[in-house]
Order: C-alpha cells, then sequence, then structure tokens
C-alpha cells in the first residue's frame, strides 16, 4: 500500500524522487509564466556587475539552465554526493561566474542544486573564494568535484 502523500509503495520508494522531478519539469515545460518571472528577478545591480547579470536574462542561460535541469533530473546533485535525493530547480556554477567569469556558459561548470545547499554554497563561496557584495576576491584554486565541494561546504 501506498502511504499518503507518497506516490510509490516502500518496496518501489527508490522511483518517487525520479516521478517528482518529472512531475515538476512537465509543470515547468508548460508555465511560460515562470520563465519569464524568472528571468526579470531584480538583483543588487552595479556597474560593474551589469554585464553578469544580463546574462542570466539571455536566450542562451535560458538554454543552458534547461539542458541542465534534464541532464540532471531536477535532482539536486550536491544532496547526491551524500546519497540523499532532492528535487531541485536551480541551476548553479560550481565555479563562481564572479571569480571565473571565463566558466559562465560551459555546461559543464553547471549542476541543479537545492535551496538549502545552494544557501550553504553561496556562505562557503564567499569565505573561500571571497565572492559576494563587499568581499575582495581571494584568488583561492578553484575546486570543480562536486564532493570536493560538499566536503568543505560540511567543514565550513
Amino acid at each position: 500500500m501506498v502511504e499518503y502523500p507518497n506516490h510509490y509503495c516502500r518496496r518501489h520508494f527508490e522511483h518517487e524522487a525520479e516521478y517528482l522531478a518529472s512531475r515538476q519539469k512537465w509543470a515547468r515545460s508548460r508555465d511560460q509564466h515562470y520563465q519569464r518571472k524568472y528571468n526579470t528577478v531584480t538583483r543588487n545591480r552595479s556597474e560593474h556587475k551589469s554585464e553578469q547579470y544580463n546574462f542570466y536574462r539571455s536566450r542562451q542561460w535560458a538554454r543552458l539552465r534547461r539542458n541542465v535541469l534534464e541532464r540532471d533530473n531536477y535532482l539536486c546533485k550536491y544532496c547526491a554526493a551524500i546519497n540523499i535525493v532532492t528535487p531541485a530547480k536551480t541551476v548553479d556554477h560550481i565555479r563562481p561566474v564572479e571569480a571565473f567569469p571565463e566558466y559562465k556558459s560551459d555546461i559543464d561548470n553547471l549542476a541543479v542544486i537545492c535551496y538549502s545547499c545552494h544557501r550553504a554554497k553561496t556562505d562557503w563561496e564567499q569565505a573561500y573564494y571571497g565572492t559576494g557584495q563587499g568581499n575582495k576576491l581571494t584568488g583561492a584554486k578553484p575546486i570543480d568535484n562536486i564532493n570536493q565541494v560538499v566536503r568543505q561546504m560540511k567543514k565550513a
């Protein structure tokens, strides 16, 4: 028997996250309003950051984002690194754009991330790379492996 609110029984529960992700993907593909809303988010603007923010309003970013979400099945890669399955809809740069602008459109530098991991990763990036408003870049060596990033985030 299936227990509410799940969609699968205990024997087949491993399919639950995949089902939820496919439902989310279907809903997003039909929701053009969501995409327009996503592209019009107002961020803290400055002359220095205007090019960086304009990238997130481009067709190139919209295509990259959609491809990454589909590639990662709408599941957080950072949670997956610690064997947790979490549906997510945010696409994150593994190497932050502020520190490594040349990697902003590299699909291998992108991963799906849930809200809680994104919050923790942003805090870690501010300490490790020196990104964020009012901080100075540290020139730290980039970390490309999500498993290593997760270990570093746990230490912080």
